[in-house]
């Protein structure tokens, strides 16, 4: 009976154990999973691009159910991409860009609509940044008829539609930066915000995002992207 107990009790600790080193564990690092419907034969590499290349960082292969796990430490939420390599030959269309962050993200697809029919949860900073691309969207379409018009009226020497069409190009670029600045100024609570600002529109203002990074609590301001708009901001300031 002793000896029984003594059995019970070292099983009950050793669970203990694994679920305060899986606890710790998910508290420093993204543990990622998620399913490729279609997916017969294929590896998923988790990569970030560094210095103009994508860097593989961990990889495993999908199963027989078209499910993967993958786990990386991680410090704060950071750009990472998902590649599939399904022997093809083709590179094209399979990488999927998300934002990473600490904890359980899932990322559901297809194999062949793999980058467009992502399904990402678990990231709030992924949430956000598909809103803004959604729209931005809507700009680079518009921005592509008024080329079409650009072009046209140029070829056709129609000096005034082209010089109105230059005018309405000038209009959706400056457009395009304010929801980029008011867009980092609403989610300045989120790592997203300094991100769009340093990807998207570095060439602003100084003022208008040194406006916006005085709204940043102290984490997002020494973030990766925190820091590095205040580098940007600094160096438009010695221009």
């Amino acid at each position: 009976m002793v000896n029984q107990l003594i059995k019970i009790s070292i099983f009950l600790f050793s669970i203990i154990i694994i679920q305060s080193c899986n606890s710790k564990k998910s508290e420093n690092f993204m543990l990622l999973n998620g399913k490729i419907d279609g997916l017969r034969k294929g590896t998923l590499y988790l990569q970030k691009f560094v210095d103009s290349i994508y860097i593989s960082i961990d990889s495993t292969k999908v199963n027989d159910e078209f499910e993967f796990n993958m786990d990386t430490p991680l410090n704060e939420p950071d750009i990472y991409y998902l590649y599939l390599d399904k022997f093809d030959g083709d590179s094209l269309n399979d990488r999927i860009k998300f934002f990473g962050n600490i904890g359980e993200i899932t990322i559901n697809s297809k194999v062949n609509t793999f980058d467009t029919n992502a399904e990402i949860i678990g990231s709030d900073n992924q949430t956000l940044m598909e809103e803004y691309i959604s729209i931005i969207r809507k700009f680079n379409l518009e921005n592509l008829d008024l080329l079409e018009i650009y072009y046209e009226s140029q070829i056709n020497g129609n000096n005034k539609r082209f010089d109105s069409v230059n005018e309405a190009i000038d209009n959706l670029i400056k457009r395009k930066y304010l929801y980029s600045l008011n867009f980092a100024t609403t989610n300045a609570n989120y790592e997203i915000s300094p991100y769009i600002l340093t990807t998207e529109v570095p060439d602003a203002n100084k003022e208008l995002l040194k406006q916006v990074y005085d709204k940043f609590n102290d984490s997002i301001k020494f973030s990766k992207y925190g820091k590095l708009l205040m580098e940007i901001i600094l160096s438009l300031i010695h221009i």
